[in-house]
């Protein structure tokens, strides 16, 4: 892309020198004295981070996703509590990653490798736009992108625990967990820390996003429990989702939003970069769909369109980690690998009776492991080596996450209580919490 601009420059310095008259100011630059270069590095660092601001609006537009996808899969009684999770925690997100964050997760110089308490935003006295990050984007374009991050990292946790947590409680989990755990984590090896040194590897965030979701949304449902009557004398029962359009128009804006998840990871305009993973990424979310397909008819005998959307969500979580490490082929495998393992996970939480609504530990935490393992299998990178070097960087967010989220909802359970009343449960939490339904029929008489 430099020696397109470079030579598009040079063409049109070129027509400026045969126009240019003395002392006659054509347009308003610096005149052919301004050399080529330094306009090419300008165009370069503005397209840049224009594509830096665009992949952070496609991901924050993923927030739409993921409520779109727990309302319609969600029952229609608690249709305006779930939207309400969905769009305060997005707030909360953003804000208390501003606040703390962004500072723990990218602590700068001087940081041990584990851990860094910082606060606020402050691109420091030295700050230059032109060299921050290699020049390839500002400062506040980096917390941007990495603020819709964050904020998606905790909305994963809302879809697992729906319908039957108290809203107050969530909204006090997520405080924590997106200016505490989650940055941590990133500090690891998006922050320079001790799993980059390592040389574990997650281009977008298969475990350090997805994952970290995954284990703060398994943590919910074991400690509030399975909602009242999903599990009863050892049979499964199915809860009605209020729109499935509404689901799968949830599904295709993920999709959608990714190519900003993944693209935008390049962290620069590369044409050739941005072009791979965003192939990869539609194979691997194409593949998942129809590795969902075949899973969901194998284990159910029909044709179970809730498999396909899990599919193509676990086919996206699985490509995240290697995404620019994989070709054509490997995108593909992963995504059907991903696409069947996402129902099999499923019906093995059902058996110990983890209640998760939308399937998010199936799709974020078991296909965000497989996805991040696959670095050391398929791709570029494949080797034994990077293998254990994967497994252990898993293993060892997976305990800090998991164990740290356990504990917060164990606390708030022993202090605010984590769970609504039999009562709201059964009648729904739009009426009780919010006084208004999502869903309201009126019959003209």
């Amino acid at each position: 892309m430099e020696t397109i601009i470079t030579n598009l420059l040079k063409t049109t310095d070129v027509f400026w020198n045969l126009i240019y008259i003395p002392g006659v100011v054509l347009l308003d630059i610096a005149g052919p004295a301004v050399k080529t270069a330094d306009i090419a590095a300008t165009a370069l660092f503005t397209a840049n981070n224009l594509w830096m601001i665009i992949s952070a609006v496609l991901v924050f537009i993923m927030s739409l996703g993921f409520a779109s996808v727990e309302a319609g899969f969600g029952q229609a009684k608690n249709t305006v509590n779930i939207l309400f999770k969905n769009t305060v925690d997005t707030l909360i997100g953003i804000v208390s990653y501003a606040l703390i964050g962004f500072a723990i997760m990218y602590p700068g110089d001087g940081f041990n490798g584990i851990f860094h308490l910082g606060f606020g935003l402050d691109p420091g006295a030295g700050y230059d736009p032109a060299t921050y990050a290699g020049g390839n984007y500002t400062y506040w374009t980096d917390f941007l992108f990495q603020a819709v991050f964050a904020a998606t990292c905790a909305t994963i946790v809302s879809g697992a625990v729906a319908e039957r947590i108290k809203i107050s409680s969530y909204f006090l989990f997520t405080i924590p967990f997106v200016g505490l755990i989650y940055p941590t984590v990133g500090s690891w090896k998006w922050g320079g820390g001790f799993l980059e040194q390592m040389g574990f590897y997650d281009f977008a965030g298969s475990t350090i996003v997805h994952s970290v979701g995954g284990w703060g949304a398994l943590a919910g449902i074991i400690v509030i429990g399975a909602r009242l009557g999903k599990y009863d004398n050892g049979k499964v029962n199915d809860k009605p989702s209020s729109n499935i359009s509404l689901a799968v128009i949830g599904v295709f804006l993920l999709w959608f939003g990714w190519y900003g998840f993944n693209g935008g990871s390049v962290l620069s305009a590369d044409p050739e970069a941005i072009s791979l993973v965003s192939v990869t990424t539609t194979l691997a979310a194409a593949t998942g769909g129809l590795g969902g397909f075949l899973g969901g008819y194998l284990a159910f005998r029909r044709l179970d369109l809730g498999m396909v959307l899990n599919g193509i969500l676990a086919g996206l979580v699985g490509i995240t980690a290697g995404a620019d490490q994989m070709g054509p082929n490997e995108a593909m495998i992963i995504g059907t690998v991903c696409g069947i393992v996402v129902v099999y996970s499923a019906i093995f939480l059902d058996k110990f009776k983890l209640d998760d609504v939308v399937g998010a530990v199936s799709v974020h935490l078991t296909c965000g492991i497989l996805g991040t393992l696959f670095v050391g299998i398929l791709g570029k990178m494949a080797g034994w080596h990077q293998f254990l070097i994967q497994l252990s960087g898993i293993a060892i967010i997976g305990v800090f996450a998991f164990t740290f989220s356990l504990l917060f909802f164990y606390i708030l359970k022993k202090t605010v209580g984590v769970r609504v009343s039999k009562e709201h449960e059964l009648e729904g939490l739009d009426s009780h919490e919010h006084g208004i339904r999502g869903y309201t029929i009126v019959l003209e008489k």
